[in-house]
């Protein structure tokens, strides 16, 4: 049964015959985001910042919760743009017909994960052999997180199955719901959902699931093909707005930056969004570039086909365009 949700997202493909997603109605654009984390700090600022406005575009951000649920919004053209982990596009361009068009990454916005491992107790002596014998919860089969934390441990020699338990039966956005209920020794999280539950005294952050398992192109923008070729300006204006955001992000001073944040984040407070921030800043968790290369794509392909979820390869030009990337990147050189 592996990986249905997205065979069920392809039998919806003929919908955008008629849904006309190649096209971008006037300047408005509806971007499904997998889930809502600081670790998408470039695009919340780019939205508090009117830089999306100071390019013509109007954002409509819905949360997808879920990358299933992002690439099905896509495919049956009820979104315009989808930030998700890129093995999303991975999967159905793996089940697209040869020749037939489906979504592609333009650009990229994480460069590792970005999920926390969450203990009940806190733990300054912590090490991986604590995980022996224990039970994690890290989402569902498939996605990012429990991909990248599988081969993260397996990179420090743990093996799921025989060192520890890996639970995968609920979704990511239901894991702090679920380990708070009992459930599992330790889960992932990501910002500010980790820094609130610990702020609560519920469990205590123990380890970087990004400091462990490295660089990787993490989450991205995803589009359909027919709207990258008949709106390439809209999406050029889209990523370079974010990239601003990026920009700011790195060069303002942190209480400008949690102030910018502050309004996505009406839970938290601003001690968890700040500490936050300065989690991801110290593991270069924000894509310097959203061009995505060659290299990480590679070793995007490796963790899933660890993980069991790629049968054979995809080109890598089938899943990713780097057309606008490479123009914005260009932009921001030359301004």
């Amino acid at each position: 049964m592996k990986k249905l949700a997205f065979l069920m997202a392809l039998m919806l493909m003929p919908i955008m015959l008629f849904t006309g997603c190649g096209e971008a109605p006037s300047n408005k654009i509806v971007l499904s985001e997998v889930t809502h984390s600081i670790f998408y700090a470039p695009l919340y600022i780019a939205m508090s910042n009117d830089y999306f406005k100071d390019e013509g575009l109007e954002v409509e951000l819905v949360n997808g919760n879920g990358s299933n649920n992002v690439m099905t919004s896509l495919i049956s053209g009820s979104a315009t743009i989808g930030l998700a982990g890129p093995e999303t596009a991975v999967y159905t361009a793996q089940q697209t017909a040869e020749g037939a068009k489906s979504p592609k990454v333009f650009g990229q916005l994480t460069a590792c994960d970005g999920s926390f491992l969450v203990g009940r107790t806190a733990d300054s002596d912590f090490t991986l052999e604590d995980l022996r014998g224990k039970t994690i919860i890290a989402g569902r089969r498939g996605g990012m997180p429990a991909m990248t934390l599988e081969y993260a441990l397996a990179q420090n020699g743990m093996v799921a199955g025989r060192d520890y338990t890996l639970n995968l039966d609920y979704d990511f956005g239901m894991v702090a719901t679920v380990f708070e209920s009992g459930v599992g020794d330790y889960c992932t999280m990501f910002e500010p959902v980790a820094s609130d539950y610990v702020a609560d005294g519920n469990g205590a952050i123990v380890a970087s699931i990004g400091e462990l398992g490295g660089y990787v192109p993490y989450t991205a923008f995803i589009a359909n093909e027919e709207y990258l070729e008949n709106n390439a300006l809209q999406a050029e204006q889209f990523l370079r707005a974010v990239y601003r955001g990026y920009l700011y992000l790195m060069n303002a001073n942190i209480d400008d930056v949690v102030d910018a944040l502050m309004p996505q984040f009406a839970g938290s407070n601003e001690t968890s969004i700040k500490s936050a921030v300065e989690n991801y800043k110290a593991l270069n968790a924000f894509a310097s570039s959203p061009v995505m290369t060659q290299d990480g794509y590679d070793r995007l392909c490796a963790i899933i086909t660890a993980a069991d979820q790629l049968e054979g390869s995809v080109a890598f030009d089938k899943v990713i365009d780097n057309t606008i990337a490479q123009k914005v990147v260009k932009y921001f050189s030359y301004a």
